[in-house]
């Protein structure tokens, strides 16, 4: 089993949620958060004054999934969220030594 975590623009989020509905992942945890990389912020202006927005606005996906489910929905992230400009976002991908759903006490694949 795997963990992917992705972290993407927001406005991308429900066009991601549904292509991954789609190929059948339909177990998801989304989380608001912000951060910074090479896109290094923006500059805006608010009444007038000019200012810098280091810690960008990102929504963060975590998903575990069957290791014969990872490759088809890393391919299907990159289409569905790339924009082609710098912000797109990062995948991770670690693995997972188990899995166990609470309420049925069942492990590794069947709790996925």
């Amino acid at each position: 089993m795997k963990k992917v975590e992705c972290i993407i623009r927001p406005q991308r989020l429900e066009e991601v949620k549904a292509a991954l509905t789609e190929l059948g992942v339909v177990g998801m945890t989304v989380q608001d958060v912000r951060g910074c990389g090479k896109q290094k912020g923006v500059t805006a202006m608010y009444r007038g004054m000019e200012y810098t927005m280091t810690l960008l606005p990102k929504v963060k996906i975590d998903l575990v999934l069957r290791d014969d489910q990872v490759e088809e929905v890393v391919e299907t992230l990159l289409q569905v969220a790339r924009t082609g400009e710098l912000g797109d976002g990062k995948i991770f991908i670690t693995n997972l030594e188990d899995v166990i759903r609470i309420r049925t006490g069942e492990r590794g694949d069947a709790a996925v």
